[in-house]
């Protein structure tokens, strides 16, 4: 889609930067070596997300690496490009390695994670959940998707109320039903839009990446070219929605406008940030603080120390804080 070239790009090198941190093996994962000085001997950790094309999965792998691998491990990663069966296989090429101390994963489909999740602990390699958790899974570092959902919804409602009372208003919700986080997510910010018994005329767009989230914005403005509230449960589809809109003519700053959204990476503070965008809210967890949280986890298992569920809080994000959470100054 040529109108998304500029964003695709700065995405795609931000992800080939992640990758560089190591070179690709004969199946789809891939690792790092271990921290000068660092004791060979001490094996390897893994960490499995669904997918490489989400831009703050790739912000994390940095700052994962670096923890992992002063602790003395090899730090391994795979892109199973959201096909549960390429996830599966991967962590059953890791199990065969023998050095695999523990592995980490956010699961494609987590029901199909379930029988290798069972194999690695018969193993004795506990496996630890980002995001979700599945039967068999010793720990897990969460987000409470529904409660941050809720909370998003809430502020949209407050919004809305406070801009247009009792008149209708159509409402573009981007949302991804198929995940854990997807579903949760969504259920929340319905919900609390559901509990303010505003005026809305509500269609959802099942979308997952930039193109997703630009096409949503194209059939939304076909159908109903009024639109002015925009809500998305993830910051890519969000970032091709707000390219779209401008595309389309919307000032960045059109106070009639509101776009909302959860998870934000630096090309989606850098929008919010501006004075008076109406790309008003985002609520996050810093991709420094998720990426510490696991890569503690997964030391701390590797090394048999007692591991227990740990839940990231999301913080409201607007033009008065967004520079705050930009990599840089994480």
């Amino acid at each position: 889609m040529k109108r998304t070239r500029g964003i695709l790009g700065g995405i795609a090198l931000a992800a080939a930067a992640a990758l560089a941190l190591s070179g690709c093996t004969s199946d789809s994962s891939q690792s790092t070596g271990s921290s000068d000085g660092g004791d060979a001997s001490k094996g390897a950790v893994a960490m499995s997300f669904a997918g490489l094309d989400i831009q703050i999965w790739n912000d994390m792998l940095p700052f994962m690496e670096t923890i992992v691998t002063d602790a003395g491990y090899e730090f391994v990663t795979d892109d199973p490009k959201w096909n549960a069966q390429t996830q599966v296989q991967d962590w059953e090429s890791w199990l065969v390695r023998g050095d695999i101390k523990a592995i980490m994963g956010y699961p494609v489909q987590s029901d199909a994670m379930v029988a290798v999740t069972s194999q690695a602990t018969d193993a004795g390699i506990p496996v630890l959940g980002y995001g979700s958790t599945w039967d068999g899974v010793t720990a897990a570092v969460t987000l409470d998707h529904e409660a941050d959902g809720k909370r998003a919804g809430e502020k949209a409602a407050e919004w809305i109320a406070e801009k247009y009372g009792d008149k209708q208003v159509d409402v573009a919700f981007l949302g991804y039903p198929d995940t854990d986080l997807g579903r949760l997510r969504g259920k929340g910010m319905r919900e609390a839009l559901d509990a303010a018994k505003l005026n809305l005329n509500i269609t959802e767009h099942k979308v997952l990446s930039l193109d997703d989230g630009y096409a949503a914005v194209q059939n939304q403005l076909n159908a109903a070219p009024d639109t002015k509230v925009w809500l998305a449960i993830a910051n890519d589809p969000a970032l091709g929605a707000y390219q779209a809109l401008t595309d389309s003519g919307v000032s960045p700053t059109d106070d009639s406008m509101l776009l909302l959204n959860l998870d934000a990476t630096d090309a989606e503070l850098e929008v919010i940030m501006q004075k008076d965008s109406f790309w008003r809210y985002a609520y996050i967890a810093p991709a420094r603080q998720l990426a510490e949280a696991n890569a503690q986890m997964l030391v701390d298992a590797a090394e048999g120390k007692p591991v227990k569920d740990q839940t990231v809080p999301v913080t409201e994000v607007t033009s008065d804080n967004a520079e705050d959470f930009l990599l840089a100054n994480q």
